[in-house]
């Protein structure tokens, strides 16, 4: 195979960087340049909302020598995002013009969930990644804006969080208050303080335990290289020896600290809630060993574009990742149980018989998936309303592998298995066209699934589905009387008719003893 040239822009909080890799199915990705540019935009997004026009004008000439370079090195294909401090811009859409007149650049934003994935993906692509999370481990991504946390134990997702603690909004938070050195430090350790203490009281037993912290921020590099001045190793340390050296750093000066880690800006102030964030963190998890994989989002660019165009094969599950996040979401919201199993799996059965129908593939039948382990968790807040809490609950809870939009859409799903469908008009703001397509259809699917085990008891063994005559026939075997779920089918085969032509009817032979 070629050797690709490929480039990946990132635009974030307070750094503009470009990439240069090489791709090819044999050294399959190769970094082989890296330029990083300071331009705070996220001061402009935390504190107003709007990125001026100075720093807009700052952006373009930045971009546009990023194209020189990616001219220089003959750059067949590159990918260019920004993440949420243009995205949640009020003046986004002028910016991303702006960029676009003045550079030739097409920059695509990223949710948080989008952007961290494709971190996450260049992260578990790394060959230690399956050792590091085989038992327990934290995957901490520590940005301008915010941080985000992914646990693992014994090797499956348990949850992801995000935070809104990153290194630049921390000093906006602060930037109002007068204070001396002193005091930033005590009050940045008190901000942190409060807000992994409500992280580890939900997700962390008292006396619990991460084995490895898998870090991933600003200054690792420079930390780890202090650290490990001495070893072969530098990607990994001692967790108290990590923490020590940090305490350490966190009674200097910001000059001082700069100093020691052979800094080229000697007056970052960002060093400062890094190093706090790095030592709380580690800290909080009760960590042995923290890892640092020297990965960021240019490289879960390059790693995505790599696996789409199938130069390199993913070496990690990231199905099962958003499969185990959504069985933990179901039972810490008390609503997984056997119905949940039969549900799923009676779900994807039906989905199956119908590929002809549907015209659907494995990512839609992934978010049926997940819409099924997830119907019910509502149920914790109210039993009465608990299609609307559990549309809620799964739009504010992040699900590692799932972007915003698919989020979206399975909550969707879950709400209107048992409300009624809305037109497309009332939901345009929140997805296009085409997904709303697909919310209907496995809302569908599941309204029949659901149907079929409505008495929660799962009377049905050997179920088959097939197409036949304008029908679904779904054959099955039972020794319990099925009227109910006869019933039920009934009442809700209007909407699946209506959008699949097809007649859902239960075909059934009896079990006797």
């Amino acid at each position: 195979m070629a050797i690709i040239t490929f480039a990946a822009i990132y635009i974030g909080s307070y750094e503009v960087s470009l990439k240069i890799f090489e791709l090819s199915g044999k050294k399959k990705i190769r970094e082989i340049d890296h330029i990083r540019t300071r331009l705070e935009l996220g001061r402009d997004t935390f504190h107003s909302g709007v990125i001026g026009y100075d720093l807009v004008e700052e952006l373009c000439d930045i971009l546009g020598d990023f194209v020189k370079i990616m001219q220089g090195y003959k750059v067949k294909e590159y990918r260019a995002f920004a993440g949420n401090v243009v995205g949640e811009a009020k003046n986004m859409f002028f910016i991303l013009d702006q960029i676009k007149t003045k550079t030739g650049l097409d920059v695509g934003t990223l949710s948080n969930s989008e952007r961290r994935f494709l971190t996450y993906k260049g992260v578990a692509a790394k060959d230690d990644f399956q050792k590091m999370t085989k038992d327990s481990a934290a995957v901490i991504d520590v940005g301008g804006g915010s941080l985000q946390i992914t646990l693992f134990i014994n090797g499956r997702v348990i949850t992801t969080q995000h935070l809104a603690i990153g290194t630049m909004r921390l000093m906006e938070m602060l930037s109002d208050i007068e204070h001396n050195v002193l005091h930033l430090k005590t009050q940045l350790e008190e901000l942190v303080d409060k807000e992994l203490a409500v992280f580890l009281a939900q997700y962390m037993h008292p006396g619990e335990e991460i084995k490895n912290v898998i870090l991933m921020g600003d200054y690792i590099t420079e930390i780890m290289r202090k650290i490990n001045k001495n070893t072969e190793e530098m990607n990994v340390v001692e967790a108290q020896k990590f923490i020590t050296f940090l305490n350490h750093l966190d009674k200097k000066s910001v000059e001082e600290i700069s100093e020691t880690l052979n800094l080229s800006n000697e007056k970052d102030i960002l060093v400062l809630p890094s190093v706090i964030l790095y030592a709380k963190l580690t800290e909080a998890m009760h960590a042995q060993t923290i890892w640092f994989p020297d990965v960021d989002t240019s490289d879960g660019i390059a790693y995505d574009y790599a696996q789409t165009h199938k130069i390199v094969h993913p070496s990690h599950d990231f199905e099962e990742d958003i499969l185990s996040a959504a069985k933990n979401m179901s039972m810490r919201y008390m609503s997984y149980s056997q119905h949940i199993d039969a549900l799923t799996e009676m779900s994807s059965l039906l989905f199956d018989a119908m590929k002809k129908v549907h015209g659907m593939g494995k990512r839609e039948r992934l978010i049926l998936k997940v819409a099924a382990m997830l119907h019910d968790c509502g149920k914790y807040i109210s039993l009465a309303n608990s299609a609307i809490c559990a549309y809620q609950i799964i739009r504010a809870t992040e699900i590692i592998g799932l972007s915003h939009l698919e989020r979206e859409m399975v909550a969707s799903i879950v709400l209107y298995n048992s409300t009624p469908l809305d037109p497309y008009e009332e939901l345009a703001d929140r997805m296009d066209s085409h997904s709303y397509m697909i919310v209907a259809k496995l809302a569908a699917i599941l309204r029949v699934a659901n149907a079929m085990d409505r008495s929660h008891r799962q009377k049905f063994k050997h179920v088959k589905a097939v197409i036949k005559n304008k029908k679904l026939v779904i054959t099955i075997e039972s020794m319990d009387d099925i009227a109910l779920e006869k019933g039920l089918l009934a009442a809700k085969a209007g909407i699946f008719e209506e959008i699949f032509g097809l007649k859902p009817v239960i075909r059934e032979k009896r079990v006797y003893i």
